[in-house]
C-alpha cells in the first residue's frame, strides 16, 4: 500500500454477513462480496506473504474459517480477526479494491494452486504437504 491520495478508492460501507460469511464492501458505484474463505486466503500479512518474492505460503484449509469481529486501523485499512487465530493481516481500502475487481481471476488461481500442490480447501489434514511451501517459506499456523 502506498497511503491514501486522490486516486484511492475509499469504501463507503463495509458489512459482515455471518451467515453467508461474506464480507461486503461498497465503493461509490461498486459494491464487492468477498468470501471470508478469500479474504484468509488471500491476507497481505508476511506470515502468509513471506519478506520477498518466492517466499509465499501457499493458505489450505480455510474453508471454514469465520471472521469474529473487524477492527479498524486509521483511516485507511480494516483488521479481520479470523477464527483460525490470524490477525495480522491490513487490509487496505485499495487492497480490498483490488481484490474484490480480481475476485474471479484470484480465486481460480489459487484453486490451480492448490491442485498443483495436492493439498484442499479443508481443515482435515492440517498439515500441509511440503510441496505447499514456495522456494522455502516459513509455516506458521
Amino acid at each position: 500500500m502506498a497511503g491514501l491520495d486522490a486516486s484511492t478508492r475509499i469504501p463507503t460501507e463495509i458489512k459482515l454477513h455471518q451467515k453467508s460469511r461474506l464480507l461486503e464492501v461498497r465503493f461509490d458505484g461498486e459494491s464487492f462480496q468477498l468470501s471470508y474463505e478469500f479474504l484468509r486466503v488471500f491476507t497481505p500479512s508476511a506470515e502468509a506473504r513471506g519478506h520477498g518474492p518466492g517466499q509465499e505460503v501457499l493458505q489450505v484449509g480455510k474453508r471454514d474459517v469465520d471472521i469474529e469481529r473487524v477492527e479498524s486501523v486509521g483511516n485507511y485499512a480494516i483488521r479481520p480477526i479470523f477464527s483460525d487465530g490470524h490477525d495480522s493481516g491490513l487490509y487496505s481500502w485499495d487492497l480490498l479494491y483490488n481484490l474484490g475487481r480480481n475476485r474471479d481471476a484470484l480465486w481460480q488461481a489459487y484453486l490451480d494452486r492448490l491442485q498443483d500442490a495436492g493439498a484442499s480447501r479443508d481443515a482435515q489434514g492440517q498439515a500441509a504437504p511440503a510441496a505447499v511451501k514456495a522456494h522455502g517459506g516459513c509455516r506458521k499456523s
